[in-house]
């Protein structure tokens, strides 16, 4: 009987398996859904419920920018975020960096107004997503007048006069082909040695023009991107 029933739910694309319950005394036992997955622990989703307000990052890419944020605070280097939005992981990112004392700048790149002009080859987004947002609000939502540094326009022009680096952290969200290349170009030469790239929407089917861009990018190069099962992908950069 049990095998007829497995047969039945495959041919509609499901999997049986038997879930092990964790065992009595375990550490953080209730963070076992079945896996260990501490971005839903309490304090780390207090850490984030402003984040979560003016983000689309769900609590489990939150969590994994903040613990490569955390990576890079050893890395000589400032942070970098291109594709801010409502300010969401800015202000995570801000509130990490002063939680540690770092002295690292947190440079934002975005319109502010929204998408700009979109390869309709390559791109599912249109210009003009994501306009609900302003610098002003985003701004004010963020603070850290002493860490952030906003720089708003479009993507390659506001790198133009940026010193030459080195960037220890890169979040890179800006979800289509283009402006993912030309933050590669911009952004790869000046990471310092074990430095990090997330890329936020690789595996989302909304943005396959973005994966493109991250695929053409690393095809001649050594470093290789892995996919997590958020959506993300990383890059750590060799030497």
């Amino acid at each position: 009987m049990r095998s007829a029933i497995k047969r039945i739910l495959r041919n509609f694309g499901y999997e049986v398996h038997k879930v092990r319950v964790p065992c009595e005394g375990i550490a953080d036992a209730d963070l076992y859904r079945p896996l260990f997955s501490p971005w839903l622990a309490r304090d780390f989703l207090c850490k984030i419920e402003m984040v979560l307000e003016k983000s689309v990052v769900s609590p489990e890419r939150c969590y994994v920018l903040y613990e490569l944020g955390r990576h890079a605070l050893g890395i000589p280097g400032d942070f970098w975020e291109c594709g801010v939005y409502q300010g969401g992981t800015a202000l995570m990112l801000a509130d990490m960096l002063r939680e540690h004392a770092s002295t690292k700048k947190l440079h934002l790149f975005d319109t502010f107004t929204g998408m700009p002009e979109t390869d309709t080859a390559q791109d599912l987004h249109k210009k003009g997503d994501f306009a609900d947002t302003t610098l002003a609000e985003v701004i004010d939502y963020v603070g850290a007048p002493d860490t952030a540094v906003f720089h708003p326009g479009f993507i390659p022009e506001t790198f133009t006069g940026l010193k030459a680096g080195p960037i220890a952290f890169a979040h890179i969200d800006v979800d289509i082909y283009r402006s993912v290349l030309d933050c590669l170009n911009f952004i790869y030469p000046r990471l310092s040695p074990g430095a990090v790239i997330v890329f936020d929407d690789y595996g989302f089917p909304s943005c396959p023009g973005a994966r493109k861009a991250v695929d053409t990018f690393f095809a001649a190069k050594s470093e290789v991107p892995l996919c997590l099962g958020t959506g993300q992908a990383i890059v750590c950069r060799h030497h």
